[in-house]
């Protein structure tokens, strides 16, 4: 259980030496552990993250449980690693401390001590703790940072100027390994923590994805994640296997239930909304990826969407199941990466 801890109000604006006696921790990085003080207090700051090509703030959207401040964690060259500060935000609520955040507002007039407005208390997204994502490092090198999803969990301040900007059109990023090592750090994760069903079923969408990546490298294709800024939103689009050459977007199930079909094929019907207008010498495919054959009404509803079906076969490998167009019958043949996806 997380411990509430008296001190600043929500809108307050202080310094770190305000800050520190109250809630713990010391000294000047973005992420403050303070053990005694069971908190963990993050400082955001708009200049630091211009300096690498990223931006903190609030997701202009709310989903359907309410609202999202993303963090970009701690590490300023190479791939940013889940140790840590880092560590300290995504394990906050195991270890019973508090998250607060602050955001860098100014300078005492006449010094250049910092000022912070206290946005409040948070915790991390329990659905969906992080994302890694693309970024540039201190030395201008292409590197992955981590991304925290942050809720409020109580009375919290939400300024219009700390809200991420809308993207004006839908742009793509492609990141070799940002997926793989997402999946290992979940896969970790699941370690630590006692497993539900759900986490089961993740589990095996984790496997099933890294199995299929294997294969799809062990073939020559490429692939990895695509991160896509949807057009008039804030929120990123994350496609965690794809394959930049033949523009092939395949989304990962835990199952070959109806659920688990139905939200992958959410997943690629989103992917193709704000994908169809990015330029590509290929037409942009959907696959949904299963750990067996589907039935028969959930494969033929896929077809209808125009939406293919690789799925785990018997000897272990993968094959792709390519609807008939002439007949409702429809046959699975040998998955080829060159081939995949057959048009309809």
């Amino acid at each position: 259980m997380t411990t509430h801890t008296s001190g600043p109000r929500p809108g307050q604006i202080l310094t770190r030496a305000e800050i520190h006696p109250v809630l713990g921790g010391a000294g000047f990085a973005g992420i403050c552990p303070a053990v005694e003080k069971r908190n963990v207090l993050i400082f955001s700051d708009s200049k630091v993250g211009e300096r690498f090509g990223y931006r903190d703030g609030w997701l202009a959207e709310d989903d359907d449980i309410g609202p999202i401040f993303t963090y970009t964690g701690a590490g300023k060259r190479g791939d940013q690693a889940l140790e840590g500060g880092n560590k300290a935000i995504l394990e906050h609520i195991d270890k019973g401390r508090t998250l607060h955040l602050f955001i860098a507002v100014g300078k005492v007039p006449g010094s250049d001590t910092r000022t912070h407005l206290y946005i409040g208390e948070f915790k991390v997204d329990e659905r969906k703790q992080f994302e890694i994502r693309e970024a540039k490092d201190e030395i201008g090198a292409d590197r992955n940072v981590i991304v925290f999803r942050l809720r409020p969990t109580g009375l919290h301040i939400r300024r219009e100027e700390d809200t991420l900007p809308r993207a004006t059109s839908a742009r793509s990023r492609f990141s070799r390994n940002a997926a793989r090592l997402t999946r290992a750090y979940r896969r970790q994760r699941r370690q630590q923590l006692q497993v539900s069903n759900v986490d089961q079923v993740a589990a095996a969408r984790d496997d099933l994805a890294d199995t299929f990546e294997e294969s799809t490298l062990a073939a020559g294709e490429t692939i990895g994640q695509l991160e896509v800024s949807m057009r008039d939103a804030t929120a990123e689009l994350i496609a965690e296997l794809y394959n930049p050459t033949s523009n092939t977007v395949y989304e990962p199930t835990g199952s070959a239930a109806s659920e688990s079909i139905a939200e992958a094929m959410t997943q690629l019907l989103l992917a193709r909304h704000y994908l169809r207008n990015v330029a590509h010498s290929q037409p942009l495919h959907l696959m949904v990826l299963t750990p067996e054959l589907p039935r028969e009404n959930l494969r033929n509803l896929l077809a209808e969407h125009g939406i293919g079906l690789v799925y785990r076969n018997e000897s272990g490998g993968f094959s792709e199941f390519a609807p008939n167009t002439t007949t409702s019958a429809s046959t699975p043949r040998a998955f080829r990466c060159l081939d995949c996806p057959m048009p309809a």
